[in-house]
């Protein structure tokens, strides 16, 4: 079985740790306060991808990672062997924008991840009554594969999303691997 290590990664409070329960399967403190999730969260599952017309079953390690700085020194470790990374961000919040530039330069460039290999994810909070529009990203984001979030109209449109990802991210680690074996066969 394939396994993979995904970051989830963005602004704080965007929603980063309800999507990873979501998709996971995980249910802990549905609604209620905000908590910041301090330093990283990881949570194990088992899904199927699609890709290349076929179907796996991946085991995933997807790594909730704060949004908050005073955790940097510690992403050079977490970004270790990861597979992909999605950025997620709260698309009312005028800031987030920004952020993500900053989130994409620090764990997608820094690592030199292919764009399929990473995702946003613009994640609209419950109760939101802005319009899914075309956003103003910067000119190297667009390149990036972009989904929008609403749990409480749309959830298995985004659970699709996410697999669809997944597959294209175990396509391309799966070909560079077999690439790297090429090159030490010949």
């Amino acid at each position: 079985m394939f396994k993979t290590k995904i970051l989830f990664t963005g602004p704080s409070e965007c929603g980063k740790t309800v999507l990873a329960n979501f998709l996971s399967d995980t249910t802990e403190n549905i609604g209620g306060e905000y908590r910041p999730t301090q330093g990283i969260r990881i949570l194990e599952f088992e899904s199927q991808t699609e890709g290349s017309g076929n179907k796996t079953v991946c085991e995933v390690e997807l790594w909730d990672c704060s949004g908050d700085f005073k955790f940097e020194s510690c992403w050079p470790a977490v970004m270790k062997d990861s597979s992909g990374v999605v950025i997620v961000f709260n698309p009312d919040v005028p800031s987030h924008l920004k952020e993500i530039e900053t989130w994409y330069s620090m764990f997608i460039s820094a690592q030199g991840l292919q764009d399929n290999q990473c995702l946003l994810i613009a994640h609209r909070k419950p109760g939101s009554a802005a319009e899914d529009r075309r956003l103003q990203l910067a000119s190297h984001l667009g390149r990036v594969p972009l989904i929008h979030s609403n749990l409480e109209e749309e959830p298995e449109d985004l659970r699709q999303s996410f697999t669809r990802y997944l597959g294209n991210v175990v396509n391309t680690v799966a070909e560079r691997r077999e690439r790297e074996e090429m090159s030490i066969i010949t």
